[in-house]
């Protein structure tokens, strides 16, 4: 049977459908952002018609979809989100908005005035109720319920949609929070009501209190889209498994994910990395930058020695959202970023998008110019075979547009289109040179893995500015997140938060955490049909020096924690910590604050289809040329364009080229070559 892995991104859905041979079909259609479902269903359409069949037909031969999607990332960052109310311990209804006292994340230090930190909930819908838990997981004052009614009946009144129950240390016993939560759902029980405990149950109240208005606000809109679409499914015959992708690069049954929305946010540009990591592997290379250039943003993901990093210190916009994630930074440089003079008159480009309504003038809507009206100017995008025909460009609209931000810098529309190209590829330059910086690596070590629909035609650019000597294009580019679904595990992650100084360390105590972590494991994977027997266990703690107060995460030894075992781990830990900070310090006390316990299930296998050497010369694939203007170039250049259907293993090019695929264009500049490995996918080397 078929299985399906389907992105929904700010400007189109991809769907990506796994045959039983080994064989990848890719489908791209337009996202609705009013209702996603509809997007999802277009594009899936287009795969049954491409197998000769009915929707309902080739629903009911899928085995199983995969579902990235970045709706509660877009509901956060445009704050469209659920009217929260929040209950908390009397006496903290201010932790969120204090924060740690964080200055606006994204001003910078010259700026003379500094707007105020806009939380989620207004102060007036963050209540107080009398309760406390002790650290040690103590109830010390029972949850006073009158008195949590009345507030949560003011809230209600108030017209809250959804209420995030934060209290004290709840991480340690949620007995009071889960209390106040049935009370709630009994009041109102179709009010979404989560609580911080079963979001994020590890201490540090502000990043769990946080979390949890953070899912809080999003829940509402992704627990109606993803039943809907859970309903429409079921409705047109699929009797597949439907799984959503998380943030920390792992899937998840529909029913487990409601309850934690938070978890979904970045689920589809998670994915990618994962797909960048199988791609690379097939030429040998474990160091890569993965990028995914798609229609609103661009992402990032840095795998050194084949090593996804996940991060815990994550924020959405000027939002902490304290989850495992996968890291990907974002910048808002994408096909539908806009270019726009500033107070200087010089031409910026994004991080304002088209989006996908009305999108770039090149689609017949919108008025200003983007990127892709840029590309388009420039002669790069193909005006006839834009998605393989199926969306016609138009070229006097998208020259109507740059003209209009060319007469305001007093140059000719194609040097202005030139700036605009050359502009944003300096914007996604510098964001993966700031990443790489971070951490300590040279960019120059690591070969480029370039996603997304608008990915191919910038990524060989982006690769000259930064002296990257190889490129890989595959063949799936435009829908690398979808691509990356089918390398993911079915998971779950559990955590508890166990603050002690290696001196004071309680091995029962520690052996008792795991314990509890692995019966609920058992327990929620027995619910949607895995027995134990399948399951793999994780294991690792996050640890610190004494008096500092950020943590490194380190996995434990097989078997329990012991003490003829710790000299192992705390040795693992320094060793760590000197390879990420570039110093250590042995002589120093140690504390475990965090026990985690990473729980997942394999998928099956993907095998890419291995193609046949080409049985004739490139030029067989050449369908024509285009006129285009390079940097450096005085007078557009006549580029030959080759048709990537008809590319075999073996092809070999010389930049300048253009190669035209349904559901994306890549460029190869002046200065690389490009060659067709066995599996068609490009790859651009600097000569």
């Amino acid at each position: 049977m078929k299985q399906l892995t389907i992105d929904v991104g700010g400007t189109f859905t991809d769907c990506l459908v796994l045959e039983e041979s080994g064989q990848l079909q890719r489908f791209k259609a337009s996202t609705t952002p009013d209702d996603p479902t509809r997007g999802f269903f277009a594009a899936v359409g287009k795969a049954a018609k491409h197998f000769g069949q009915t929707l309902e037909q080739f629903l009911g031969d899928v085995e199983q979809i995969v579902h990235g999607t970045t709706l509660g990332t877009n509901i956060l960052i445009t704050e469209r989100g659920a009217k929260v109310g929040v209950l908390t311990t009397k006496g903290f209804r201010d932790v969120v908005e204090m924060r740690r006292g964080i200055r606006n994340l994204h001003g910078s230090m010259f700026d003379m005035f500094i707007e105020p930190y806009q939380p989620l909930v207004p102060r007036n819908l963050s209540l107080g109720v009398e309760e406390r838990t002790l650290y040690t997981g103590e109830i010390l004052t029972p949850l006073n319920e009158a008195e949590l009614r009345v507030a949560a009946k003011k809230l209600l009144d108030e017209g809250c949609t959804a209420i995030a129950v934060c209290f004290l240390h709840s991480y340690a016993n949620g007995t009071n929070e889960m209390q106040a939560k049935a009370i709630v759902q009994a009041m109102s029980p179709e009010t979404y009501v989560t609580t911080s405990h079963e979001i994020l149950p590890v201490f540090r109240e502000f990043e769990r209190f946080s979390t949890a208005v953070v899912s809080a606000y999003i829940g509402p809109a992704l627990s109606n889209y993803t039943r809907k679409l859970q309903a429409g499914l079921i409705e047109r015959g699929c009797k597949g498994r439907l799984l959503m992708m998380l943030a920390n690069g792992m899937v998840q049954v529909v029913d487990e994910c409601l309850d934690r929305a938070v978890y979904l946010l970045n689920s589809g540009p998670a994915a990618a990395p994962y797909g960048a990591s199988y791609l690379g592997g097939l030429h040998g290379k474990n160091n890569l930058l993965s990028v995914d250039m798609g229609g609103t943003s661009f992402d990032v993901c840095v795998i050194k020695d084949g090593d996804i990093p996940s991060t815990g210190d994550s924020w959405v916009g000027e939002h902490r959202v304290a989850i495992k994630m996968v890291d990907v930074p974002t910048v808002g440089a994408g096909g539908g970023s806009l270019a726009w003079i500033d107070s200087l008159g010089l031409l910026r480009v994004g991080p304002q998008s088209a989006g996908a309504d009305p999108g770039p003038a090149a689609y017949g809507k919108g008025l200003e110019a983007a990127v892709t009206d840029a590309d388009l100017v420039l002669g790069y995008i193909p005006a006839d075979y834009f998605l393989g025909g199926d969306v016609k460009l138009d070229v006097a609209r998208s020259h109507q547009a740059v003209e209009r931000v060319a007469a305001k810098l007093g140059a000719d529309s194609s040097q202005t289109a030139l700036i605009m190209f050359t502009t944003i590829n300096t914007v996604m330059a510098n964001l993966i040179t700031e990443v790489c910086t971070k951490k300590g690596h040279d960019v120059r070590d690591f070969t480029l893995v370039a996603g997304g629909g608008a990915g191919g035609i910038h990524a060989a650019a982006i690769a000259k500015q930064l002296s990257i000597p190889m490129v890989i294009v595959p063949r799936v580019a435009a829908l690398m997140s979808a691509f990356g679904m089918f390398a993911m595990d079915l998971g779950l992650e559990y955590a508890r938060s166990c603050a002690r100084r290696q001196n004071k360390l309680d091995f029962a105590e520690v052996a008792g955490l795991f314990k509890d972590m692995r019966a609920q494991a058992k327990s929620d994977f027995a619910r949607i049909g895995i027995p134990e027997a399948q399951l793999t266990y994780k294991a690792t703690v996050e640890m610190r020096y004494v008096g500092q107060f950020h943590e490194v995460e380190i996995d434990l030894p097989e078997g329990e924690l012991s003490a003829e075992n710790l000299p192992v781990l705390l040795a693992n830990f320094h060793t760590t910590y000197e390879k990420m900070f570039t110093y250590s310090m042995a002589w120093r006390a140690v504390e475990f604050l965090t026990y985690r316990l990473k729980v997942t299930s394999p998928p099956r296998k993907v095998e890419m289809m291995v193609h046949a050497k080409a049985a004739s010369g490139v030029e067989k694939a050449r369908r024509g040329s285009r006129m285009c203007l390079f940097e450096g170039n005085a007078a557009p250049v006549d580029t030959p364009a080759y048709d990537w259907d008809q590319m075999a293993p073996g092809h070999k090019i010389n930049g300048p080229a253009l190669i035209d695929d349904k559901t994306t264009t890549v460029l190869v500049v002046p200065g690389f070559n490009c060659e067709v490995d066995a599996y068609r996918n490009l790859v651009l080397r600097a000569q």
